[in-house]
């Protein structure tokens, strides 16, 4: 799980940055979450990324674009930042499934969170 949870982390820190929301989920999903097999994460996310990933793959692409592009285009700001919300959470999620165990924080989380979440 450590790699999809390095994935997950990826996609947020790109949802953060600068932009407009649409450009950023496009790049965060296209380059970070798109080619993570929904058997590879815990079952309690899997119906959860299939939603996302049909939510963000339902508009059939036109000349160069992907399908992502071409779903987020026709998505409303709203709709847009609902998704990227969705991956927050589910980010989220998997944060707490690797922080319930007694091991420390910091030998699972990259400094980074660890430091955020003190």
């Amino acid at each position: 799980m450590s790699y999809h949870l390095d994935r997950f982390h990826s996609a947020v820190m790109v949802l953060a940055g600068d932009g407009h929301v649409k450009s950023r989920l496009i790049k965060a999903f296209e380059e970070n979450l798109a080619g993570i097999p929904e058997d590879d994460l815990p079952a309690d996310l899997k119906r959860d990324f299939c939603e996302l990933k049909s939510c963000m793959t339902a508009v059939e692409p036109m000349r160069d674009e992907g399908p992502a592009s071409a779903t987020v285009r026709k998505m409303s700001t709203s709709d847009a930042s609902d998704c990227a919300v969705r991956v927050v959470s589910m980010y989220g999620e998997m944060l707490k499934q690797l922080t319930s165990d007694d091991a420390p924080l910091d030998d699972k989380v990259s400094p980074f969170l660890v430091k955020t979440a003190s």
